[in-house]
């Protein structure tokens, strides 16, 4: 049976510390507070008297409860003073060396049965609990920022934690409200890992020049639906705290290309322009606010629009772009060819628009591409070839923004923005459970509270289709060569097969 955990220490103070000081508490559980730093834990128990007051006083915790919980805090003024709790969770600096030497230091304080929990987010639990007597009881508890608000942990078994202990921890997570979500000592662990996907790809677009920081944002916040778009974040979390996790999640899975950091984050790092807390980052801010917020792209004003010819790779997109350009009122061309005044307009996935414009045998000087993977009543992404005409641009843009939907144009791709961000975190994700670092619903529910996700990825992949994102992986390898796209196993065989990417594989004895 897993046992109850009642007493707990926790040690280091900072932001990560007391807020997870603060959900113990409010589970019901005493915790004591140590820092080695002169009046670090004393200042964290201070504010935890505020916060609570200040939950009671709007009405989210009652007077009652506030009371209760600030009597459960207790300062401890030594390490000493931990030989009597069940659990002690460290959250000090995230350094090897400082990590193992707490763990020795408490080993020889605390009782045989006390469960040893680190909140690391980026150093191997394995590595942070060699040097201790007993490993079984060492395991990581990897919360996020802001705890009180990120309703998810990571349970993460090194590869000499009892499962017992993983056991333990995740009803503890329980216990706080929290989803415990279990994962294998691999570097990022399940959502630090998940996320590279979103980041690195948006940096790999920008650096091959497809469109600028305020564009690849608009896409993925309006097409795809997520809260922030990547090169926002990046300012938000800032360059100096992600570039570094960037390059360390790479070396640590030795060069994987998926993983690949960028060379402009490297040189924005080493000229400090790192982010909003600087002033300058992806966008210029002052007093943390962005300075002249981006602008969307000016819809032109055209005197006459050209008649239409639509091309698309099934007749579901074909049928679904018509009716919209209908309802737009467009003089739409349905002739097996356009006329040589048309403005071809092609609904392609993974290629780019030059590969688009000669498979459908159009003009590319008459061709833009528009991404049909995109909501179309959400938002509208034109692709332009190297040689498409102005008249033809501003064509196009003005006619699909005449009903008021936001329209981005981006220069020639594979795959747009939005197709090969989405393909590269389905793919991801399928690799993390291929490899059984998580199972489907830790990895799914995971990313989702974690990371703030419109659905988990795979779900989100049985959405698009796993066939459809295969393609578009597929189309992507062979048109650049490079390996990051190539697609992985777990999602190759159920497209394959036809089945959800949830599908789990049948358990061997």
């Amino acid at each position: 049976m897993t046992r109850t955990i009642n007493r707990m220490a926790m040690v280091g103070t900072g932001v990560m510390g007391t807020g997870i000081a603060q959900i113990a508490a409010q589970a019901g559980l005493e915790v004591k507070l140590f820092d080695t730093r002169e009046g670090a834990a004393q200042n964290a128990h201070d504010n935890l008297a505020k916060t609570l007051a200040k939950l009671a006083d709007k009405g989210k915790i009652s007077q009652a409860d506030a009371e209760s919980t600030l009597a459960r805090l207790e300062v401890a003024d030594s390490l000493d003073a931990l030989a009597n709790c069940e659990l002690v969770v460290e959250a000090i600096i995230e350094r090897l060396d400082a990590k193992q030497a707490l763990l020795k230091q408490l080993e020889a304080i605390i009782p045989a049965d006390c469960i040893l929990a680190t909140n690391t987010s980026s150093l191997s639990v394995t590595s942070i609990a060699c040097g201790c007597a007993h490993p079984e009881r060492v395991a990581g508890f990897h919360f996020f920022n802001p705890v009180p608000l990120m309703k998810v942990v990571e349970v993460i078994d090194g590869l000499a934690t009892d499962p017992q202990i993983g056991d333990c921890l995740q009803a503890l997570a329980a216990r706080m409200g929290y989803r415990g979500i279990r994962a294998k000592d691999t570097p990022g662990f399940i959502i630090n890992h998940a996320g590279r996907a979103y980041s690195t790809e948006a940096l790999q677009i920008l650096k091959e020049g497809v469109a600028a920081p305020a564009v690849v944002d608009r896409i993925l916040r309006e097409g795809l639906g997520f809260r922030m778009g990547p090169l926002e974040l990046f300012d938000l979390t800032a360059l100096d705290v992600s570039h570094p996790v960037i390059e360390a999640i790479y070396n640590q899975f030795y060069q994987e290309p998926r993983y690949r950091p960028s060379p402009l984050t490297r040189q924005m790092l080493e000229a400090g322009h790192v982010g909003r807390k600087v002033g300058r980052g992806f966008y210029r801010y002052e007093n943390g606010q962005m300075i002249g917020p981006p602008q969307s792209q000016p819809v032109p004003a055209v005197a006459e629009l050209p008649p239409v010819w639509v091309g698309a790779e099934n007749e579901q997109d074909r049928a679904n772009l018509v009716r919209v350009l209908e309802k737009l009122g467009a003089q739409l061309e349905n002739g097996a060819v356009p006329s040589s005044e048309a403005l071809c307009l092609l609904a392609p996935y993974g290629i780019d628009a030059a590969t688009a414009a000669c498979r459908f045998g159009t003009d590319p000087a008459r061709t833009l591409c528009i991404d049909p993977l995109l909501e179309l009543s959400h938002h509208r992404t034109l692709m332009l070839t190297p040689v498409t005409r102005a008249d033809m641009r501003d064509a196009a843009h003005a006619l699909l923004a005449r009903d008021g939907i936001g329209v981005t144009l981006i220069n020639d791709s594979v795959g747009f923005v939005a197709q090969r961000v989405l393909a590269m975190i389905v793919n991801l994700a399928g690799d993390i459970v291929q490899q059984r670092i998580a199972s489907v619903d830790d990895l799914d529910e995971g990313i989702r509270l974690g990371l703030g996700y419109p659905q988990g990825p795979l779900a989100w992949g049985d959405s698009v289709g796993p066939q459809r994102l295969l393609n578009i992986l597929e189309c992507m390898t062979e048109l650049t060569g490079d390996p990051r796209y190539r697609p992985g196993p777990w999602l190759r065989r159920r497209a394959v097969l036809g089945l959800s990417l949830r599908h789990t594989e049948p358990a061997l004895d």
